[in-house]
């Protein structure tokens, strides 16, 4: 089955309306209190660290994320400036929230921009909707609703983009952190660990399917959804392409083989975005620019997922329309 991805124009000679922004009295953009909470803590900053590197005082820091004060604009600079990015990124509307999120980490401010990243492309693309199983439902029971019959489950993220879960990566940064599923707006998100090797790139991706489900135990789910036990007899851990140790968990005998995946599965739906985006003349600069970020947090958004990184490139030119298919 194709799913159709259609590509509308942007930029400027694009239908493009800015949200409307609160301006101080002198007409200049105020900043919005919790877009520089989530600068800081992307950065992995305490106020008074950011005190330190931006010269402002980290009491006045404290103020300003909770909305007592509205610092002057050379102050919103200053702050920008050493918190690596744009002004207009501490002056843009209110950042998404993740659901179920306590607390607020650099890995989960990442994923937040992520979802304002899956947010502008949603403007451009019709992306596949969320086609999950219902809640709970066994790994059997997926396996045979996405017809995966018997066989070794395909690559991974591309079977969770083609349901419509939004997979990205947690910047090089946020290595230290597991990997990890969230909703939002009933979209459902993945973000992997940029550290881990391809078999346990995968199999995080099973685990955060179970999780998206609701499963209780979701490492069991993710195994047995990736090598169903009654299929195990006479294969090897490289038939179902995970780690030799995950087989050997579910066979209790290792097989005495080594190696695995060559490399990291990708994601088609974001090369084929870029791809479709650059054959428009929208380079990555422009995308990053369009999310008032700088290229290289971008990057970070997308590392390991498409096969290189993201060049930079000069102000696009003028864009046409172009049409994109994924097929799953």
């Amino acid at each position: 089955m194709a799913q159709t991805v259609r590509v509308q124009p942007i930029g400027p000679t694009g239908p493009r309306v800015a949200p409307r922004r609160a301006r101080g009295e002198n007409g200049s953009i105020m900043l919005t209190p919790s877009r520089l909470t989530l600068a800081r803590t992307r950065r992995g900053l305490t106020a008074a660290d950011l005190a330190r590197k931006s010269g402002v005082p980290a009491r006045a820091i404290g103020e300003y994320e909770r909305g007592l004060r509205r610092p002057k604009p050379a102050t919103t600079e200053s702050l920008a400036g050493a918190l690596g990015f744009p002004a207009a990124f501490l002056n843009a509307p209110e950042p998404p929230r993740l659901q179920g999120a306590a607390v607020t980490t650099q890995a989960t401010a990442a994923a937040q921009l992520a979802i304002e990243f899956n947010a502008w492309l949603e403007r451009l693309f019709v992306l596949p909707q969320p086609d999950l199983p219902p809640p709970r439902t066994s790994p059997e029971g997926t396996r045979r609703a996405w017809r995966l019959d018997t066989a070794p489950v395909p690559n991974m993220v591309q079977l969770l983009e083609s349901r419509g879960v939004r997979v990205f990566s947690l910047p090089v940064d946020c290595a230290a952190d597991d990997a990890f599923s969230c909703w939002h707006n009933g979209t459902p998100y993945v973000f992997l660990n940029p550290a881990a090797t391809p078999e346990q790139a995968r199999f995080d991706a099973a685990v955060q399917l179970a999780v998206l489900l609701g499963h209780d135990e979701p490492e069991e789910f993710a195994a047995e959804f990736l090598m169903p036990q009654e299929q195990l007899p006479g294969t090897s851990h490289r038939h179902w392409h995970v780690a030799e140790e995950q087989f050997a968990a579910r066979t209790q005998a290792y097989h005495g083989l080594r190696g695995g995946m060559a490399r990291r599965e990708t994601s088609k739906l974001l090369t084929k975005v870029f791809k479709v985006l650059r054959e428009n003349g929208t380079t990555p600069f422009h995308v990053a620019k369009e999310l008032n970020l700088g290229l290289e947090e971008l990057n970070g958004l997308v590392f390991g997922l498409v096969l290189t990184a993201l060049p930079g490139g000069r102000e696009p030119g003028p864009r046409g329309r172009a049409r994109l298919t994924l097929v799953h």
